[in-house]
């Protein structure tokens, strides 16, 4: 039986921690107190990536386009690479899989670097050499937030469903955290210092701390031949996949990440009416600020509060809440409907994470939980795109269109769940697995 080394179940816990953490200090109980840390920095290198190859190509090549491109190739490879990298954890175990991701990851960031700096001008091949680097380190970057997700699933299954909804809500909540981190270091760096030293820190921090995470004491509940959370259905074959089941979270999180990037888009227009479109980032910050306490929320809410409908009313507040974004004319009115609007994401995004962790194939853990956050990139590069052909047009408010779309989507298919998630639903309350009845 797994027990960590830092923090035995049985060590006590005073009052005055449980005081200051509540339903949080199971926790660290359950993984280890360097579990939390280790997790939250080793995720940063991600949300550090797209930003710092559009900061660096643009600012070698002298050209918004070319660092536009590099970026996107960054955020296609990452689409693209995580489904790979769940489904080699799934079956190889994290702790191989994170190393060597870890490792060709640095080496793609050095090329990156190295090709950009290397050659002058940014016509022809040197573009593709560019391109393809930025690639590889998107394909490479390990997946720390999905596959931290499948270890609190195995460290949480004979424990009670608030202890996951716990685990959850705080992975949600350290994911909003790196990304609004991530962008914020890369611009402080980037304008003080120097273009190249945030993809430099990057590099760094994923060879400690990937490294770190993938030989932590949890990784051993997920080794191939003892997965606490995979396995066959008891007869010695592999259950079914119901991919209907898969299909409705991973939508979910498209509409999610269209969402994000659209208001992303858009806020760099209506910002840029002011003379501050620079600042758009910090205005987006406020969002995932809030978003990011509100998802931590969810740990407190009734287990009754079933989850096809947290995630109607969820989605339901953004549709009204993203309805306002039409109304501010100043920036101090949009940072508060910005912080309003972020109430209801961040619930949005835990209620899906935790449809997904109990409808995924308990063989294919990490690869759906990678396909989810794959789903969010997908649609972050899908609502810039959108917002950004908008926001080009005579009238830049009509990009918000896109993100009050991607928030009726979220509706609808929170409503359309309702019917396949009553009748998957056990007597308890809770979901089957997608490989039940498969």
């Amino acid at each position: 039986m797994y027990k960590t080394p830092d923090t035995p179940e049985t060590a006590p816990v005073t009052s005055a921690r449980k005081s200051r953490l509540g339903r949080f200090e199971v926790l660290p109980k359950l993984a280890g107190r360097s579990f939390l840390p280790i997790g939250l920095f080793a995720r940063l290198p991600l949300a550090m990536l797209t930003v710092g190859a559009l900061t660096l190509a643009t600012s070698a090549s002298g050209s918004y386009a070319v660092g536009g491109f590099a970026a996107g190739a960054v955020g296609i490879g990452s689409a693209l690479g995580a489904p790979v990298l769940g489904f080699l954890a799934d079956r190889l175990g994290q702790r191989p899989v994170l190393i060597t991701a870890a490792l060709l990851n640095t080496l793609a960031i050095a090329l990156v670097v190295a090709s950009t700096y290397s050659v002058p001008g940014f016509s022809g091949g040197a573009l593709v050499l560019v391109l393809v680097s930025a690639f590889s380190m998107g394909f490479t970057c390990p997946q720390i937030g999905p596959l931290a997700r499948v270890r609190w699933m195995a460290l949480t299954r004979d424990r009670p469903a608030s202890d996951l909804d716990t685990a959850l809500s705080y992975e949600s909540t350290a994911d909003e955290l790196t990304f609004v981190m991530g962008p914020a270091l890369v611009g402080l760096l980037a304008s003080l210092i120097a273009p190249w030293l945030p993809l430099t820190l990057a590099a760094v921090l994923t060879v400690v701390l990937v490294i770190a995470f993938a030989v932590h004491p949890t990784s051993a509940l997920l080794e191939p031949g003892r997965r606490s959370v995979g396995g066959s259905n008891g007869t010695g074959q592999v259950p079914a996949v119901r991919w209907k089941l898969v299909a409705l979270p991973v939508a979910g999180m498209v509409a999610m990440g269209t969402f994000f990037g659209s208001t992303q888009a858009a806020l760099i227009a209506f910002a840029g009416q002011f003379g501050a479109s620079t600042s758009a980032g910090l205005l987006y910050a406020v969002m995932g600020l809030s978003s990011a306490a509100a998802a931590l929320s969810v740990a407190y809410w009734r287990q009754s509060f079933s989850h096809h409908r947290r995630w109607i009313a969820s989605a339901g507040g953004m549709v009204a809440l993203a309805a306002l974004l039409f109304l501010p004319q100043t920036i101090a009115s949009m940072l508060l409907v910005l912080f309003l609007l972020g109430i209801p994401v961040g619930p949005t995004m835990v209620t899906i994470f935790s449809i997904g962790s109990v409808v995924a194939p308990k063989h294919l853990m990490g690869t759906v939980m990678t396909l989810l956050a794959s789903g969010i990139v997908a649609g972050t590069a899908l609502g810039s795109s959108l917002a950004g052909l908008l926001a080009d047009g005579a009238d830049p408010t009509q990009a918000l269109l896109v993100p009050l779309c991607a928030a009726f989507a979220l509706l609808v298919l929170g409503l359309g769940s309702t019917r396949i998630l009553r009748a998957e639903e056990r007597p308890s309350g809770g979901l089957p697995s997608a490989e039940a009845d498969g």
